[in-house]
């Protein structure tokens, strides 16, 4: 869609699933704080995304706690990020989602969270919300009154009246049947835009970008994804939307990085492979989940030691990955030449390496005594 800034009605930024207070316990505790600290830092980002393109308003589609009841660290975050814009033309929309529903205990009914919002911030806090934007637009947001439903949330926006030529947003959190696992809470139609007489639907749950159905550019439904990434499986997140509508309807939706971190699976199979992964530049802001499917000898196990030991870093030293989740089950020391390495032994240590041999035989002994082995022969090999 060709745009000039004449033409343009609306500006919006969309973003949802923020999940801020999210935890990480299968990382260690420096590591899962990382991860917690990072899902605020990225709301700066997304709201400088805002000021730069001086959009009209800020579309939050719900989940951006993680839980209903989050702790006052994670509240008092947001709130020191927002008080920091002072913007006074310029509206943000926060929707509750099925994580962090409209219910009696819920933090968007906590008073004196609310109070200390700023007032271009506007909670979502009756069944539907219809709130003029500029420009003759309109919007419409529907909360999640609970963690899970089968109503579908925008039945509850009104059709499109015949003349009625504003600009029509939608504002709601669910999953759409198109999606790959066919969750269905709150399940919303994928054709819900065309049936409401809107021309841009905002949505969050699913935590990658894309549109819905993904052949259908007008009008748009768009899940911008989480902001900053919270696991493996996630395909293409780490955006927020950037939206222009025009006068004549038409939305134009473009994909904005924000996210910081980039998580990534690799499994490693040669020592070539491992070296080449020592050598990358990018992996500072990376949460790597490496699997080693190695085989080696006593000095191939001695340098990827010395490599594994660059990546995860030291008390010294700092680590060449951000956040790394290392498999090391598949990586084994080749014995076949365990017999001329332990030639030149004392006796006591060829009856040790004799001994550790036949427990790297034993199920569930192999990695412990594979690697007593190597230190083994590392000593020696010093020693002498």
């Amino acid at each position: 869609m060709n745009r000039t800034e004449d033409d343009i009605v609306l500006k919006l930024l969309h973003t949802a699933d923020w999940h801020l207070g999210r935890r990480f316990p299968r990382f260690g505790p420096e590591a899962a704080r990382t991860l917690s600290r990072a899902r605020r830092d990225v709301l700066e980002r997304i709201f400088h995304e805002a000021e730069r393109n001086q959009v009209d308003a800020v579309l939050c589609a719900g989940d951006l706690f993680d839980t209903a009841q989050p702790d006052e660290d994670f509240k008092g975050a947001l709130l020191q990020v927002l008080d920091k814009l002072k913007w006074k033309n310029r509206a943000v929309f926060l929707l509750p989602g099925n994580h962090d529903p409209l219910v009696a205990e819920s933090v968007w009914r906590d008073p004196s969270f609310r109070k200390a919002l700023p007032s271009f911030v506007h909670v979502v806090d009756r069944e539907l919300l219809e709130v003029p934007l500029p420009n003759d637009c309109v919007l419409y947001a529907v909360p999640c009154l609970s963690r899970a439903g089968q109503a579908d949330p925008t039945a509850s926006i009104p059709l499109r009246a015949a003349g009625d030529t504003r600009v029509r947003v939608g504002l709601v959190h669910g999953s759409t049947f198109d999606a790959g696992d066919w969750k269905t809470n709150f399940p919303i139609s994928k054709d819900a835009a065309v049936e409401r007489g809107l021309d841009y639907l905002a949505i969050g749950d699913t935590h990658g970008f894309r549109f819905v159905p993904p052949d259908r550019k007008q009008p748009p439904t768009i899940y911008p994804g989480t902001p900053e990434p919270t696991a493996f499986d996630e395909h293409d997140a780490g955006n927020v939307a950037l939206v222009f509508i025009n006068r004549a309807r038409q939305a134009m939706v473009q994909k904005r990085p924000v996210g910081q971190w980039k998580w990534e699976e690799l499994t490693v199979k040669s020592m070539d492979e491992l070296r080449l992964l020592a050598m990358r530049t990018d992996l500072a802001a990376r949460v790597l989940r490496l699997t080693l499917d190695l085989r080696v000898s006593a000095p191939e196990y001695q340098e990827s030691e010395a490599l594994l030991g660059k990546l995860e870093g030291s008390a010294s030293t700092h680590a060449r990955v951000g956040v790394l989740e290392l498999d090391r089950e598949r990586l084994s020391l080749d014995l076949t030449d365990l017999d001329a390495l332990a030639a030149g032994l004392p006796l006591v240590l060829q009856a040790a390496v004799k001994r550790l041999r036949r427990e790297a035989g034993a199920p569930g002994q192999r990695a412990a005594a594979e690697r007593a082995l190597f230190h083994l022969f590392s000593l020696s090999k010093r020693a002498s």
